[in-house]
C-alpha cells in the first residue's frame, strides 16, 4: 500500500484553481487520478472535454459546472458527474468565499482547451 500524503502533494495553479497530486500514477495509483482542488473567490475555468468520466465532489462553497451549456450548482457533498466528450466548464460564483473539493477520474485522461489536446500535469 502507498500512502500519498496532501502536504507532500504536487501543487499546480491555474488561474485562481489549485490542484494538488493525490492518487495520480506519478505518485503510485495504477488505475484512478484523483486530486483535490481549491478555488479562489470569482475563479472561473475555461470550456473544455475531457476523454474519461470525471466526478466533482464539493467539500466546501458553492461550485457551478457548466455542462453543455446547462449550469449546475453542488455544495458540500454533492457529486457533479461529468462524461467524456461534454463540453464543460467550473466556476466560483462567490466573491467572498472560497470553493474546495476531490475530483476522480481514470489514469491517463486528457483534455481538450481551445483545440489543443493536453494531459494535465496534476493527473499524472
Amino acid at each position: 500500500m502507498t500512502i500519498a500524503n496532501l502536504l507532500d502533494a504536487p501543487v499546480f495553479d491555474n488561474g485562481g484553481i489549485t490542484m494538488r497530486s493525490l492518487a495520480v500514477p506519478s505518485r503510485g495509483s495504477s488505475e484512478l487520478a484523483i486530486w483535490s482542488f481549491d478555488m479562489a473567490p470569482g475563479a472561473a475555468g475555461a470550456e473544455h472535454t475531457v476523454d474519461r468520466e470525471e466526478v466533482f465532489v464539493a467539500q466546501s462553497g458553492r461550485i457551478v459546472g457548466v455542462l453543455g451549456g446547462v449550469e449546475h450548482v453542488i455544495e458540500a457533498g454533492d457529486a457533479l458527474i461529468v462524461a467524456p466528450n461534454i463540453p464543460f466548464s467550473l466556476r466560483n460564483d462567490s466573491q467572498t468565499e472560497r470553493a474546495t473539493g476531490t475530483v476522480c477520474t481514470s489514469a491517463g485522461i486528457k483534455a481538450t482547451l481551445n483545440g489543443q489536446t493536453i494531459l494535465p500535469p496534476w493527473a499524472q
